[in-house]
């Protein structure tokens, strides 16, 4: 019996000593346990509202102010093409000439027939008064007298139009007959000559961004320049840099298009570089408007869920709470917030990898001054340079 109880004694023996063991670790690691960790240090941006510069862009093309086709009012062959095709020629400048050896012997023969006419009638007037000649014969002396003057003017005309000249002042283009063509009449084209400075820039906003453009400023939440002037127009070109100079916006027009359901508008941009050409495409930022009481955010401080785009806010208990907001225009690195933030209201800008929603969070202010993630897209604008000029022979 005495072998048996021994092994229970030892057993009981090592089972209370494992537990006083146990209870001591416990006591040593329970303050560790019990100690929470620090709150994460966040950067917060404090809502402000204020008035910001409204963006409104669009894909335009340019276009040229003038454009005249030049074509001929006589038929005829080429037999010179004095100007240099793709160069600037002023008004008056000959461009073609037409064969004038047919228009030029009408011409003189006309006034070979005016001449005969006005002495005729030279003769006759003074015999009238003697009553030597009928009065008749006056007035059908008269009459070929208007009509011998009247066929000088026509074939004087004709033969004035053997000279083609440009109607306007700009750029010649590529001749569309060369010399030796026959030219049919006004059907045939010559060339074109194309106004380039100043300079259109057409662009079509679409039916929904007009509604939203009215509704805005019914609503007070758009501001327009004043009255008398009209809206300034921005352009970029297609490799980002800008066009040295602004413009206006000088046509709207009454309808929409009915197969684009968009308007057509135009802005008016002086070229005298020739930076822009006809058919060049750019995008065209309307300036002048403005937007009262505006919220921007930095773009990292809005994040993206499964709900939409939210941020993160300080509470005054110090915990931090999501927001869901609507980010509704980009604006120089930040959104602007239509909906779910309001003035005072803290925002976490830098460190929402550290926090969720109901921790506590360290806040420390944001400095913009200091944010070169909000400065780099300013930094990269350029300006376009002038056009560099192409070398063209001067002579056809």
């Amino acid at each position: 019996m005495k072998r048996l109880i021994r092994p229970v004694a030892w057993t009981a023996a090592i089972a209370v000593a494992l537990f006083l063991v146990g209870a001591a670790a416990a006591r040593r690691l329970a303050p560790v346990a019990s100690a929470a960790p620090p709150a994460p240090e966040v950067t917060v941006l404090t809502v402000v509202p204020e008035t910001v510069t409204a963006r409104f862009e669009y894909v335009g093309q340019a276009a040229a102010s003038r454009s005249v086709e030049v074509r001929s009012q006589v038929t005829g062959v080429i037999v010179a093409r004095p100007y240099a095709e793709g160069t600037d020629v002023a008004k008056g400048t000959l461009l073609f000439r037409i064969d004038p050896t047919t228009y030029e012997a009408a011409y003189r023969s006309a006034q070979a027939r005016l001449a005969n006419a006005d002495r005729t009638l030279a003769r006759l007037k003074p015999l009238l008064a003697e009553r030597a000649v009928a009065q008749k014969d006056v007035d059908d002396a008269q009459q070929a007298f208007d009509q011998a003057e009247a066929a000088v003017d026509q074939t004087r005309k004709d033969y004035e139009d053997t000279f083609v000249r440009a109607e306007i002042t700009g750029r010649a283009g590529r001749a569309a007959l060369e010399l030796g063509a026959r030219v049919t009449g006004p059907s045939d084209l010559l060339t074109t000559v194309e106004q380039v400075n100043p300079i259109y820039v057409n662009f079509s906003p679409s039916d929904e961004d007009l509604l939203r453009l009215r509704r805005d400023i019914a609503d007070g939440r758009l501001l327009m320049p004043p009255a008398p002037h009209a809206l300034a127009v921005e352009v970029t070109l297609a490799d980002g840099s800008l066009f040295p100079a602004t413009g206006e916006l000088n046509f709207a027009d009454l309808a929409l298009q009915p197969a684009t359901g968009t308007q057509q508008m135009r802005a008016q941009l002086r070229n005298p570089q020739h930076v822009l050409l006809p058919g060049q495409f750019v995008r065209v930022r309307l300036l002048g408007l403005k937007r009262p009481s505006a919220i921007l955010v930095p773009q990292r401080a809005v994040q993206q869920g499964l709900n939409g785009a939210y941020v993160y806010v300080v509470g005054d208990s110090g915990k931090v709470a999501a927001r869901n907001v609507v980010a509704t225009s980009w604006d120089g690195g930040s959104w602007r917030i239509e909906q779910g933030l309001e003035a005072g209201d803290r925002v976490i800008v830098d460190g929402v990898q550290k926090v969720a929603p109901g921790q506590p969070a360290r806040s420390v202010a944001y400095r913009p001054a200091a944010d070169s993630a909000a400065t780099a897209t300013q930094d990269s604008t350029l300006i376009a340079p002038p056009a560099a000029p192409l070398r063209i022979r001067s002579r056809p």
